[in-house]
């Protein structure tokens, strides 16, 4: 996932955390011990939490790439501790639920009345699940950013009604980005991450947060674990992966640089141009290139030409030949990884 990722599936802040209150009194831990016991932590067990997601990041909306609007929103989330979960998400007219059994996983979207199914493990996982997971996100971002950062221990918090160290990392001097420090809250007694902050510079409130608002640790109903599409519900398979062989597959996003500025560089969906309602110039992989006439600043270099669209913590490029640049980097980062 790394920085760049998270910007770009908007993961949320929260102005003032949930539950804060007095710093606890925890004995000191050292940073690299911190960060060791965290990236060794076993698995928690059967668990039930509250994640809240509070996105600021401002980003425009673009018709085929999935939005990261502006507001605050909440899933519930449920593991049994053996690798079956459920998570729920209210949506504007209803909930989406998804539900790993351990030989299913069921997405049921009560809005429309249908179920979505596919086998446990094949493809991936839906990308609410990521984005609701304050633990796997801040895990990620430790492992991606430790070896080019600054890594201590800032004192103690309490969220989500549990003790935790506050481990932050800053990026190195060499490091070009937009981003000040990364915190993230470690529950002090499991070592798993309950909420993950990102701070832009020139800022002192926080750019992009997520985490637990309430977090309880046993034994979950064995009911919550199961599915049965409710009646007049419509069932469908999920589609194959990566497509059938009649689709043009999509390259592999293309990382460049790694660390803080790393830079991701994605072709957009083939269909884009015809979601945004206007054709644009052909694409290697047959599909029209979006309309970019509506978003961002023109701009152009050996790379071609397109769009930039820039945030507190991020900056993205979407290039008239349809590729996506993103990361957490000033336009020059961009303008030079998409050159190479």
């Amino acid at each position: 996932m790394g920085i760049a990722v998270a910007g770009a599936v908007g993961l949320g802040l929260l102005a003032v955390p949930a539950g804060a209150g007095a710093a606890p009194e925890l004995p000191p831990v050292s940073a690299e011990d911190l960060v060791t016991s965290v990236v060794q932590a076993k698995d928690p067990g059967p668990l039930h939490g509250t994640v809240t997601l509070d996105n600021a990041l401002g980003l425009p909306a673009i018709a085929g790439v999935p939005q990261a609007a502006n507001g605050t929103s909440t899933a519930q989330v449920w593991s049994d501790g053996t690798g079956k979960g459920r998570l729920s998400i209210p949506s504007g007219q209803g909930e989406k639920t998804i539900v790993d059994d351990g030989t299913t996983v069921w997405a049921w979207d009560s809005a429309d009345k249908t179920v979505t199914k596919k086998a446990a493990g094949e493809g991936q996982k839906p990308p609410q699940a990521d984005v609701t997971d304050p633990a796997a996100a801040a895990q990620k971002a430790i492992t991606d950013l430790r070896a080019t950062s600054t890594v201590t221990v800032d004192g103690t918090a309490e969220v989500a009604g549990r003790p935790a160290y506050e481990l932050v990392l800053r990026p190195l001097p060499t490091e070009r980005t937009l981003l000040r420090e990364v915190r993230v809250a470690v529950d002090s007694e499991k070592r798993l991450p309950l909420r993950l902050t990102v701070l832009a510079n020139g800022s002192s409130d926080p750019a992009l947060q997520v985490g637990f608002t309430s977090l309880e640790f046993g034994a979950q109903d064995a009911g919550m674990f199961t599915f049965t599409p409710p009646p007049g519900a419509t069932v469908t398979e999920a589609p194959d992966r990566p497509g059938d062989a009649q689709k043009p597959q999509r390259p592999e996003p293309k990382v460049v640089g790694d660390g803080w500025d790393t830079v991701v560089i994605a072709t957009m969906p083939a269909d884009a141009g015809q979601q945004q309602g206007r054709p644009g110039p052909g694409r290697p992989d047959g599909g029209d290139a979006p309309d970019l006439s509506s978003i961002g600043n023109p701009v152009s270099g050996p790379w071609g030409s397109g769009r930039e669209i820039d945030t507190a913590v991020a900056t993205a490029i979407i290039t008239s030949d349809g590729r996506v640049a993103v990361g957490a980097v000033p336009a020059q980062v961009l303008t030079e990884a998409l050159s190479q």
